[in-house]
């Protein structure tokens, strides 16, 4: 039986950043797609994590970092003033607050990270490894812990110092910069932003900077976090309506991968601002999951394959493996030469 389309317009929850609203529009326009004549609303809420953007990531970890980006777009869903929400799924907390719901997985964009620099890095076909590539001392912005620790990992006296901001504000910190070697950032806000990153390093899109050139992390050498890449819409529970919309836009592929990275972080007990990263692809019947975890020595990486029903088993295993004694094989030699 086709869906019936709602009388009054769909009241579309989302941020006020860049990369949110050209998130949000992008949901519309693939919902009305899917469903011609349904009208959406496009509501912009300012969340806590927005007013608090200056501030280092450790300065918010805490109470107040479980749903940083998402409480106030929850908020509104629950006081009947938007009836879906858009997240970037990385930032939803793994527990929902009662009533609510994920009501769908968009198609994932590329989950990897990216190093921007003000010049093209030689040898990084050869080296695979762009951070190794660097030259010693260089220093790197960043705002996560997750990749603050993969950066030391990689050695050659490399230096984090913290970041933040929405990306065009990353991008144009790190032009204006004299101390600023690189930053890491996330290619699918890149890429969902309009840009296009090329072979050979360079960027393109409407607004790039001259002389910001773009390298791609293999996940091998810097694990995604879980869900980076993902777009979830969130619903109330009580709303079958909105939720059967929701359905037409799900991802089967891309809500498995998600959900066996996120109960991995749950199995760990670590939530959206944890340092903990895990990555999932699925193939046919089955599902692959590697994970990892900072540690004083290095980075932690294990890895499995389950039957793509299995997903959660998986993530537990792994979890309750990576809770146990560190295995020299799957740990990353660390040089942590520089102290932040």
């Amino acid at each position: 039986m086709p869906l019936k389309i709602p009388n009054c317009p769909l009241r579309l929850a989302t941020r006020g950043s860049a990369l949110a609203l050209a998130q949000a529009h992008w949901v519309r326009g693939c919902l009305q797609s899917l469903l011609p004549g349904l009208r959406i609303d496009v509501r912009v809420f300012k969340t806590s994590g927005d007013r608090l953007q200056g501030k280092a990531q450790d300065e918010i970890l805490g109470s107040l970092s479980k749903g940083l980006f998402t409480k106030e777009l929850e908020n509104a869903l629950l006081a009947g003033e938007a009836d879906l929400a858009v997240h970037s799924l990385k930032d939803l907390p793994i527990d929902l607050p009662a009533g609510l719901c994920l009501a769908a997985v968009a198609p994932r964009e590329d989950a990897r990270d990216v190093l921007l620099t003000k010049r093209p890095i030689a040898g990084v076909a050869q080296a695979g490894n762009p951070l190794c590539c660097l030259p010693p001392g260089a220093v790197v912005g960043t705002g996560s812990s997750r990749r603050r620790g993969f950066l030391l990992a990689a050695g050659s006296k490399l230096r984090a110092v913290s970041l933040r901001g929405n990306v065009p504000t990353r991008i144009r910190k790190l032009a204006d910069s004299s101390d600023l070697d690189g930053i890491l950032l996330a290619s699918a806000g890149l890429r969902r932003l309009g840009y296009v990153l090329r072979a050979d390093q360079a960027i393109e899109g409407k607004g790039v900077l001259p002389n910001i050139f773009a390298a791609l992390l293999p996940v091998k050498h810097m694990v995604p976090c879980a869900a980076q890449g993902a777009v979830g819409l969130e619903a109330r529970l009580d709303d079958l309506e909105t939720q059967s919309i929701c359905r037409l836009f799900n991802d089967v592929a891309s809500q498995i991968c998600v959900e066996a990275e996120r109960r991995f972080l749950q199995a760990m007990g670590g939530g959206c601002q944890s340092p903990l990263a895990a990555y999932a692809q699925f193939a046919e019947s089955t599902i692959r999951l590697i994970v990892a975890k900072p540690l004083g020595e290095g980075v932690k990486i294990l890895e499995g394959t389950a039957e793509r029903n299995n997903g959660a088993k998986l993530a537990a295993e792994l979890a309750a493996e990576m809770q146990s004694t560190p295995r020299e094989e799957t740990t990353i030699e660390a040089r942590l030469l520089s102290k932040l």
